[in-house]
């Protein structure tokens, strides 16, 4: 049942009353602008035809007493549905209708739609994702995008290209889409909405509302007046982080902000909101092979191989005497994980030319073989011998340093000799990671209760309550463009809000006093207050007190029912539905206004069910919602199977 509600005066007064002669009291003008609104908006029909419906359309608007009247520009062009998107669940959990249209001119109807091709098993923030029907199987990744007509559009991605996205189909529970229906319309809504604005910056969406399966955006076009599409709004679209500057600046200078943010309800609050977030670092490096190998010693030579390989040659000039000259190399690993291969390959020597690894003994070359300390006799031939051993290294450079050692025994013209060292490492690019948990203070205080989280994008806490969503792994890059790495994990941010109770201390308690008194010791007809001065001195007074008569007003807008005569032609796959009935014939039931006289405006061929009046249709009204409800339930199955 609708009511009238009476109009504040002081509001009134703002919007503009017209002269009236000062010889009237306060009451007696308040009265007159009372009754003056009354004339233009004491119904919700007035108030639509005086107010609300020229201001959305552009046409003038006039002060209460109709002596001055303007012409609005809210937006120079707008659509009250700009965009409509209708997603059905079908059986396997999948969005398997997803139907899009938008009015493209701002015209107020809708010129282009979309019916998506394939099925939709997941939501990303920025597209979707395609499955076998209940199943994740043979998923493709879809982004949303607009072409250079302006025409929405999907198209193919790899995943670590979409943001923000879970699963909605049986694979990950049952009836997700369902009990999530304005989340996941909210979500899928939100990727196309965020396509278009992208690659327009004019176009911006005023609101959204839900019903049932359909998510509505009213749109405007901001710079339609103008011809040139600049306007400052714009420069927010490629640096939104600017809006936050400036309305810090905003806030700053305004005296009503400033002076909220001081007051006690600004700097103590019995229970407070608290923000932190569990995110994963991530480094990634490249090292080199200086930073992996570290090699010292006698080296006659050091030659590469190939990226992350060198060749250590270590030797000299031998002699036949005893004990003849060793050669050392020395080398350690910093990162043994990194070492790839590590071996003696090779051994160059005019007479004698022994090797060691860490003392020992592991191979020779010469006139023969030498694997003891004792000395060769025949030194000094003079022939060229050599060696291939191939001695592995790697397990002993993994425990720490290795020293290579080359004895050398020759005489004559010839007295060199050498050994080669080969050493191959990783140099590829590695990640480090660290979890930075900022929340931990929180989680584990008792006075502190999770209000709401979102994963990588995905809401999982919303209002202390889970909501059965799950992000899917997301897979980012990293590095730069000579190192780059993709990785895959669980999560990469939460974001979470946390709601603790404060110390009773922090609000401080306001003083009551004054209003204690005033309620105390004022009377209908006279006003006492009581008053401090700066040096604690308490002043009481009195004054007779009135209040001015209320204005009587309705005790409801008055409304008629009327009804016409309607012939079923609703069709089905079966036919028409009337030919099923037994009397095709049923009732239209409308409600409308009265007029100001109590007249019904019934319509054409429409006949008064009830007068005008005060009427209370709620308990047939209960009755319908209700069996539109369960119509629906029977129309969906949403668990087991069908009989």
């Amino acid at each position: 049942m609708l009511k009238a509600r009476p109009t504040l005066p002081v509001v009134l007064l703002l919007i503009g009353c017209g002269s009236v002669a000062h010889a009237q009291s306060m009451a007696d003008r308040a009265q007159a602008a009372a009754a003056a609104s009354r004339a233009r908006t004491s119904s919700s029909a007035s108030l639509l035809q005086n107010v609300v419906t020229p201001g959305l359309s552009g046409q003038p608007i006039s002060t209460v007493d109709g002596k001055t009247s303007f012409t609005p520009a809210l937006e120079c062009e707008k659509s009250a549905k700009w965009v409509e998107l209708l997603a059905q669940p079908s059986s396997t959990g999948d969005l398997g209708t997803v139907t899009i249209s938008r009015d493209t001119n701002f015209d107020g109807s809708f010129d282009t739609a979309l019916t998506l091709p394939m099925p939709v098993s997941g939501i990303c923030a920025n597209g979707i994702i395609s499955c076998t029907p209940g199943t994740w199987n043979a998923c493709k990744d879809y982004q949303w995008g607009v072409d250079g007509a302006g025409t929405l559009k999907l198209t193919q991605v790899d995943m670590p290209n979409l943001t923000s996205c879970y699963c909605i189909n049986n694979s990950c529970g049952t009836d997700l889409a369902w009990t999530n229906m304005a989340s996941v319309l909210g979500d899928l809504g939100g990727g196309v909405i965020g396509a278009l604005t992208t690659a327009e910056p004019r176009y911006g969406a005023a609101q959204a509302s839900i019903n049932g399966p359909v998510i509505d955006y009213v749109g405007a076009q901001s710079t339609a007046c103008t011809s040139s599409p600049a306007v400052s709004q714009a420069a927010y679209a490629s640096n939104p982080t600017a809006i936050q500057g400036d309305a810090a600046a905003q806030a700053s200078s305004n005296s009503i902000f400033q002076m909220l943010k001081g007051s006690p309800a600004g700097t103590g609050k019995v229970a407070e909101t608290r923000s932190c977030t569990i995110q994963r670092q991530v480094t990634v490096t490249s090292p080199g092979y200086d930073d992996i190998v570290t090699a010292t010693g006698s080296f006659e030579s050091v030659t590469s191989c190939g990226a992350g390989c060198r060749i250590y040659r270590i030797g000299g000039t031998g002699n036949c005497d005893d004990p003849p000259p060793t050669f050392t190399g020395r080398f350690t690993v910093a990162k043994p994980d990194r070492l790839l291969s590590a071996r003696l390959t090779d051994i160059e020597t005019a007479d004698f030319l022994q090797a060691r690894v860490n003392g020992t003994i592991v191979a020779s070359a010469g006139e023969g073989p030498w694997m003891t300390d004792a000395l060769p006799s025949d030194c000094g031939t003079g022939d060229n011998h050599s060696a291939a051993p191939n001695t592995d290294l790697v397990p002993m450079l993994r425990r720490g340093t290795v020293s290579v050692n080359a004895r050398i025994h020759a005489h004559g013209s010839h007295k060199s000799g050498y050994l080669e060292v080969r050493i191959e490492v990783d140099t590829g690019c590695e990640a480090t990671e660290d979890l930075a948990d900022l929340c931990s203070g929180y989680e584990g205080q008792s006075q502190c209760q999770l209000l709401s989280e979102n994963v990588d994008g995905v809401d999982t806490v919303v209002g202390g309550v889970h909501t059965g969503l799950t992000p899917l792994p997301q897979t980012r890059m990293f590095g730069s463009a000579s190192c780059t790495l993709s990785l895959t994990r669980p999560f990469f941010e939460r974001d979470r809000q946390y709601r603790c109770v404060a110390d009773s201390g922090t609000t401080p308690e306001p003083d009551l006093s004054r209003g204690a008194y005033i309620i105390d010791h004022s009377t209908e007809t006279l006003l006492a207050d009581q008053t401090k001065a700066a040096d604690g001195t308490v002043t009481t007074t009195s004054a007779a007190f009135s209040m001015p008569s209320e204005p009587s007003v309705p005790a409801c807008e008055a409304i008629c029912k009327t009804r016409a005569p309607v012939i079923n032609t609703a069709a089905a796959p079966a036919g028409v539905t009337g030919s099923q009935q037994n009397d095709p014939t049923g009732w239209n039931t409308y409600y409308h206004t009265c007029s100001t006289d109590n007249v019904c405006p019934a319509g054409p061929g429409e006949e008064v069910v009830s007068a005008c009046g005060c009427l209370d249709e709620f308990p047939e009204a209960a009755v319908m919602m209700q069996s539109v409800r369960l119509a629906g339930s029977d129309l969906t199955c949403n668990a087991g199977t069908a009989p």
